[in-house]
């Protein structure tokens, strides 16, 4: 889908945005959009305080001019807005394309609402198609790749479970730690694979966000649609 899509579902956004807001910005092309609109409306007089989930969304935050907090300083947030690799029934996700995963989900939770801003290409009758990222430790990597597949295994999914690489070299995220990408495909039943996963001491977080979106804008070649959990 082009960036054009993406951009209307991103100005779509803006729609639930009021003077005031403390506002999660999320990670990732469609998100980053969302910024750029954002910095348009503050230049235009509206007053908002973000908090960024990566550093590359803080620096595109910084220069579209929206105004940024620390999680700590403003702990509590009335909307995130944010991309989604994936968004399957009752907006169950896939997030981490972009290596974000647990900040964008600790900013998730943290707010009274969440909404995902995608294209149409993003909505699937179920979730997997799209590897599923888990952000890991460095320490131990294998061990935990290996209970990652024992966990999948007896949930009856197989795949191969590998680190992200960046060229040459081990992918890292802000936070320092490793992300596995999880080839599972079809993915029946994400809160019990959610359960074990979050149970694996190596396993930082992972990228099923279920029941934390409670709106998806989504732009196909018909239009823009909102879907509500």
């Amino acid at each position: 889908m082009s960036d054009a899509l993406k951009e209307r579902a991103a100005e779509a956004a803006l729609a639930h945005v009021a003077d005031g807001m403390r506002l999660g910005l999320g990670t990732g092309s469609t998100a980053a959009l969302f910024v750029e609109a954002l910095g348009r409306r503050v230049a235009g007089g509206l007053s908002v305080t973000g908090v960024a989930t990566s550093q590359a969304t803080a620096r595109l935050a910084r220069e579209a001019g929206v105004p940024l907090a620390s999680l700590d300083e403003m702990p509590e947030l009335d909307l995130t807005v944010d991309g989604a690799d994936e968004i399957g029934p009752g907006l169950a996700l896939i997030k981490g394309g972009g290596g974000a995963l647990t900040r964008e989900k600790i900013v998730a939770s943290a707010s009274r609402r969440m909404i995902v801003v995608a294209d149409s290409s993003k909505l699937v009758d179920a979730l997997g198609a799209f590897p599923l990222p888990m952000e890991a430790l460095t320490f131990g990597l294998t061990a935990t790749r290996l209970a990652v597949e024992r966990a999948a295994e007896r949930l009856g999914l197989a795949g191969d479970v590998a680190p992200r690489r960046a060229g040459h070299r081990l992918f890292t995220t802000d936070n320092g730690n490793a992300i596995l990408d999880a080839s599972f495909g079809r993915i029946p039943d994400p809160d019990s694979l959610a359960g074990r996963l979050a149970a694996i001491p190596g396993v930082v977080e992972h990228g099923l966000f279920l029941r934390l979106a409670s709106r998806a804008i989504v732009a196909g070649e018909g239009g823009v649609t909102e879907i509500e959990a």
